[in-house]
């Protein structure tokens, strides 16, 4: 945090510490019956309570032009306000989840959240409209798919919120963040083609990962909203299988000369708030795919795959997410350093 007009600025992209959670406390729980049935509520409480603070402060400097101003005008950290939207989306699911008797509350919070993604429609037509142009001067990379993220994670809160929706207005939506996922893929796949000198250990991001992660929450609009047939969500969800290996085998590579560079800790083991995309992405394929799993409409020969899957795939949710805590917790308070320190001594 920095202090800035005797308040505290907080990184434009803290919503994204919310979607994380979230998508656990949404999903992959549920196969920890101890952690969904004992401490469920619990958790999804306490962050409600963090989302209120993380919310508050992204609010008040919403308002402060100082702020407001420099951030709208960057084409690429603007996207960063997906995480907001997402954030929230995420967060209504989960109260809803566990705390059902607080709907109305829950619907008003997701409406005003419809509205402020229709004003990131805008950021987004604009700031696309800029890089489809000059797609070379910026720096691109995986945090333009936030666009195709906050519109399906609405989608998605639309369906279990509203049932009254029209099918029409959600296939439309669904349409759109589909439109904005090959937009923000194009994109990224211009900047690393054109760009020659570029390194894996230095210009690959976290963020990246979203390449995955956006069509994984696609596909959980898709299934939630009972659109398409099973060959079809099948042959999606193997896509988006595939993509998952693919980039997470560049990430350990990436890590790899990461670490032979600067070693374990600042290599691989420093925290940045860019790490939570890897959270939810991770969480999000969880969600797809279990959702697709119960879902009867689209059991296929993939079904038993399926249940494997997920019991693995439930614990690396966990372990990532307990690893990103303990990272977010040395960064506050240096734990490992001072260990090291105490051994040495």
């Amino acid at each position: 945090m920095v202090r800035r007009n005797n308040f505290k600025t907080i990184n434009p992209a803290s919503g994204a510490i919310i979607m994380a959670v979230g998508i656990f406390l949404f999903a992959p729980i549920n196969a920890f019956p101890f952690l969904h049935q004992v401490l469920g509520g619990i958790l999804a409480a306490a962050l409600g309570v963090v989302g209120v603070t993380i919310y508050q402060g992204l609010t008040r400097q919403f308002f402060d032009r100082n702020f407001l101003l420099p951030f709208l005008r960057n084409p690429i950290n603007s996207f960063t306000m997906g995480t907001w939207i997402a954030g929230v989306s995420v967060l209504c699911n989960v109260i809803e989840k566990y705390y059902p008797a607080t709907i109305l509350v829950v619907q008003t919070i997701a409406a005003v959240n419809t509205l402020l993604w229709v004003v990131f429609l805008l950021s987004c037509a604009i700031n696309f409209k800029e890089l489809m142009a000059r797609p070379t001067k910026h720096a691109i990379h995986g945090v333009v798919l936030l666009s195709t993220v906050a519109t399906q994670s609405v989608v998605i809160a639309w369906i279990n919120l509203y049932p009254f929706m029209p099918q029409s207005l959600i296939s439309v939506v669904i349409g759109l963040g589909f439109i904005f996922y090959m937009c923000g893929v194009v994109l990224i796949i211009v900047r690393y083609g054109n760009e020659v000198e570029w390194t894996l250990a230095d210009h690959w991001t976290n963020t990246n990962c979203i390449i995955h992660g956006a069509l994984s929450i696609t596909g959980l609009a898709l299934v939630s909203a009972n659109i398409g047939t099973s060959m079809f969500l099948m042959l999606f969800w193997l896509v988006v299988f595939l993509l998952l290996i693919v980039v997470e085998s560049v990430e350990i590579i990436r890590a790899v000369k990461r670490i032979r560079r600067l070693g374990w800790k600042k290599g691989l083991f420093t925290y940045n708030i860019s790490q939570w995309s890897r959270n939810f992405t991770f969480g999000m394929f969880y969600a797809f795919s279990m959702t697709m799993h119960d879902n009867p409409h689209y059991m296929n020969a993939m079904y038993n795959f399926h249940e494997s899957f997920l019991a693995i795939w439930a614990w690396i949710v966990l372990i990532a997410l307990i690893l990103e805590m303990v990272l977010w917790v040395d960064s506050k308070w240096d734990i490992f350093n001072e260990k090291i320190k105490e051994k040495a001594i």
